[in-house]
């Protein structure tokens, strides 16, 4: 194969993949934050010695609904997944469907960033927050959370570019994005100026989501005065 570097540096036919792949990734994320932080909430509320303890529930999330989803390869969880997507978009193919299997696949991940940055949080701020009356509503939005921010932060960038890993798969089900466009138009075409390109462009976003993460996490932490 022969290599295009005209072709490498004509940017113009990889904007609408990069507008697809960012498409799918955000609004997988929101969803996959829908379903992974009451999730991740729970997982650690419901835990031994915490504020809500409740073991058959905490069994029930951490084993059945995060251990096992999270052991189905995605590739395979896309094949179980084809009937909600079909029942909740009325179809099985497409960016909206991959969009649906994205976040469904991605939402016990999620919730595992979230229990573990949860669990980050000194017990001491918590079991003062108990001893002055706080609810545990109010302990979990005014103290969990906001002291567990940085490490959200962080969990979430991760989150987004496994996300943004996942995405290239879109092709599977008919989707676009830049994974598709390296593997259609790149590889079965015998163009492999495309798929460097392609993956350039995911290396440059992963960067930048990296970079935008780690900014935020350093303002947070020069306001708190760390």
């Amino acid at each position: 194969m022969q290599f295009d570097w005209a072709e490498f540096f004509n940017f113009g036919n990889m904007l609408i993949p990069l507008w697809e792949t960012v498409y799918m990734v955000l609004i997988s994320m929101f969803f996959a934050l829908l379903i992974g932080m009451p999730l991740g909430v729970l997982l650690v509320t419901s835990s031994e010695n915490h504020i809500a303890p409740n073991r058959s529930l905490n069994k029930i999330l951490d084993i059945i609904l995060i251990n096992i989803t999270r052991s189905i390869p995605f590739i395979i969880l896309m094949v179980v997944l084809i009937p909600v997507a079909r029942g909740i978009i009325g179809k099985s193919f497409g960016n909206e469907a991959f969009i649906v299997y994205l976040a469904l696949g991605s939402a016990p991940f999620v919730a595992r960033v979230i229990e573990g940055a949860l669990n980050e949080v000194d017990k001491g701020l918590i079991e003062a927050s108990k001893s002055l009356g706080a609810t545990n509503f109010h302990i979990i939005t005014k103290v969990m959370l906001p002291e567990a921010l940085p490490s959200l932060i962080h969990g979430m960038v991760l989150a987004l570019i496994t996300l943004i890993g996942y995405s290239a798969m879109a092709g599977i089900v008919g989707g676009g994005g830049l994974g598709n466009q390296a593997v259609v138009a790149g590889f079965q075409n015998s163009n492999p100026a495309i798929i460097w390109k392609a993956t350039l462009i995911i290396i440059i976003l992963v960067q930048i989501i990296q970079f935008v993460g780690n900014l935020i996490v350093k303002k947070i932490y020069k306001k708190r005065g760390k």
